[in-house]
């Protein structure tokens, strides 16, 4: 007897999560000059943010509208041609975002981002260097998988 097995092609197999902070995707959304290092780095990942993403995109697109870099019509079919589906939004706690923004002084905005990637024992992909050494330092400092927490 032949033991057959059917398995998806490479391009379905399961990636490795990744938190993706919203410059990031705004270099791309916006084609940044660093867009394509962006998406670049964002392949190998499944994709997750905080629900706060889109709302954040969106805010980059007033800003750049405040200063005169791009058009109405041409931001509204940037956000409009950017599909957030592939991107895995999460909750995250008020509190427990509070206190890692007091831990690191970052916005609750940034450390949302972080306690995402700290939930998910995931990178986090970002271009700011205080949130990049926040998470550094947060990552290292978790408990193995499957610890027992407590002292």
């Amino acid at each position: 007897m032949t033991l057959y097995v059917a398995e998806p092609p490479a391009a379905y197999a399961m990636r490795p999560p990744a938190v993706v902070d919203a410059n990031v995707l705004a270099a791309f959304v916006f084609g940044e000059p660093e867009g394509e290092e962006a998406l670049a780095r964002l392949h190998p990942y499944a994709l997750h943010a905080p629900t706060l993403l889109p709302y954040e995109i969106a805010n980059v697109a007033m800003n750049k509208l405040r200063r005169g870099q791009a058009s109405p019509e041409e931001l509204s079919a940037r956000l409009e041609g950017f599909d957030f589906g592939p991107i895995r939004l999460a909750n995250t706690p008020p509190a427990g975002v509070f206190g890692l923004a007091q831990r690191y002084r970052l916005s609750a905005y940034d450390a949302s981002y972080l306690w995402l990637a700290a939930e998910l024992r995931a990178p986090l992909l970002t271009f700011d260097g205080k949130l990049a050494a926040a998470a550094a330092d947060c990552l290292a400092k978790l408990p193995p998988e499957g610890a027992d927490p407590t002292p």
